[in-house]
């Protein structure tokens, strides 16, 4: 770690965890050493406020609201390139999390994107990996393991690639609440949950154990208080061995619930969850036959930190999988780019006046760049095509609403539009989604010749629901043109959008 210096970089991340919340802020310097300047942690038992129909309770969300408050003070000064803030497990299946995240939004100060699992488990990998001590091989091939409080991560990975990556839908909160209730360790809980653990690891442990690896590295608070407890114990000084889990699991079976155990290193806080997370890391061991894991410092967070540090230095993993995916599926990329200049031009023109929020730039590039993917399955409604291979693929680096959006474009890219298809977005959303669909159905029309070259617009105006286009004179002789643009008149029609146009 460095001194500060005078041109360093603040960075803060969020992560809005099933169990807890954390922050990280930390200032990087020219030279993109980090040194940590503050770290707040608060156990808001998310996950346990989602109700029978998947919808997250008035007290849990009030809880979350009260907590992004105290965040939000230490970010006021924060600009929206310096945070990066983050949902994981129980806001990917909550079905009232959009509603949330605006409050939380507003409430934090910045945005929150939803992240899928496996880009959840590939930032874990890279907020542990750039933590190792030094005398942990940082070439080595590395197990690394991060049970959260409704999700567990397991990646392999080496140096600070991730190689291979799963999530699986079992925690600490939820596996405690369904195998423990009310607080009960009787040996049949464990059995069961133990049990649940290992069906729910069977459908990668052999591709893993194939695979193998050097060193083990676990994550996160479970796994810190599991080394905490084993140390405090007097069972071993360092790391984490099958059989000193064994022996505590012995004592919690001894105690037989909650209330009467006692246990030095586990905290008032962790204590009503430590049970599920237990169970499924001596799960884990027996599944993967892992002799010993040591306990790392950096997890999400962590690697929401090196993300965004890599992105400053134009590292974005975006753009490789926008790049690889065309590659993958043919696409035409002279074609391609040609359609993401005008789509970019004609969202610079009509940014103002349609309040456009500035990152969605971006996703508008990458839906013009994979427009033509579904191509690759068949020309027949290939727009539909593309936009499902978009909605189920792991894209690495998205979030799951970038995901979204990059398939709700290319689905609706051409051909009739569904009103329903924006439904899933809250209003505001909605409406910009509508803004970014008509830009894009304009650039690709405009290069339905694919000569490369779009007719120059002299004139546009853009209002709240239309936009009014005038093309230079030299599109008089363009009567397919012509006859497109009046087919696209009655499609935005549709969906109560007006296009104007004079050639």
């Amino acid at each position: 770690m460095s001194s500060m210096l005078a041109n360093e970089q603040r960075i803060a991340a969020v992560d809005l965890g099933s169990n807890s919340f954390h922050m990280i802020v930390v200032s990087v310097d020219a030279a993109g050493n980090v040194r940590i300047l503050d770290r707040l942690r608060e156990p808001v038992r998310l996950g346990s406020g989602l109700d029978e129909f998947g919808n997250l309770s008035m007290e849990a969300k009030l809880r979350a609201l009260d907590c992004l408050q105290r965040f939000g003070e230490r970010l006021r000064d924060f600009s929206s390139t310096e945070v990066s803030a983050v949902g994981t497990n129980t806001l990917r299946m909550a079905r009232n999390a959009r509603s949330f995240l605006d409050l939380a939004e507003d409430t934090l100060g910045h945005s929150i994107v939803v992240i899928s699992g496996r880009e959840e488990a590939r930032l874990i990998y890279l907020g542990v990996s750039h933590s190792l001590s030094a005398t942990e091989d940082q070439a080595a091939r590395r197990f690394v393991i991060d049970i959260g409080g409704g999700s567990t991560e397991l990646i392999i990975g080496q140096g600070y690639e991730a190689l291979h990556t799963e999530s699986l839908r079992m925690g600490c909160v939820s596996n405690t609440r369904r195998f423990f209730p009310n607080g009960s360790l009787e040996k049949s809980s464990w059995k069961e949950a133990i049990t649940a653990a290992h069906l729910e690891l069977m459908p990668i442990q052999k591709t893993y154990r194939d695979i193998g690896w050097e060193a083990a590295n676990g994550a996160s608070g479970t796994i810190k208080t599991v080394e905490k407890v084993i140390q405090q114990a007097g069972l071993a000084n360092f790391g984490i061995t099958l059989e000193h889990m064994y022996e505590i699991q012995n004592r919690m079976m001894a105690a037989k619930s909650i209330d009467k155990l006692q246990l030095p290193g586990l905290s008032d806080d962790r204590k009503p969850i430590f049970a599920g997370g237990l169970a499924i890391l001596i799960s884990a061991f027996e599944a993967l036959e892992i002799k010993q894991m040591l306990v790392s410092d950096g997890a999400l967070r962590e690697g929401l930190v090196y993300e965004r540090i890599n992105r400053m230095h134009q590292e974005d993993l975006r753009g490789k999988a926008v790049i690889n995916l065309q590659s993958r599926f043919q696409v035409d990329v002279v074609h391609a780019q040609a359609v993401r200049k005008t789509a970019l031009g004609l969202f610079d023109a009509c940014q103002i006046a349609w309040k456009l929020s500035p990152e969605l730039r971006e996703v508008l590039a990458w839906a013009a760049d994979l427009h033509e993917i579904g191509l690759a399955v068949s020309h027949s409604g290939y727009h539909k095509h593309g936009g499902y291979l978009l909605d189920h693929f792991d894209l690495v680096g998205f979030s799951t609403e970038e995901q979204h959006w990059l398939s709700l474009l290319v689905r609706t890219h051409r051909r009739k539009i569904f009103p329903q298809l924006f439904e899933g977005l809250e209003a505001k959303r909605s409406q910009q989604a509508v803004y970014l669909t008509v830009i894009l159905r304009l650039a690709v029309l405009l290069h339905r010749d694919r000569s490369g070259i779009a007719l120059n617009i002299e004139k546009l105006e853009a209002g709240e629901q239309f936009l009014d286009l005038m093309f230079e004179d030299s599109g008089r002789d363009r009567p397919l043109l012509v006859a497109d643009l009046e087919e696209e008149k009655k499609f935005l029609k549709g969906i109560n959008f007006r296009l104007k146009y004079s050639i």
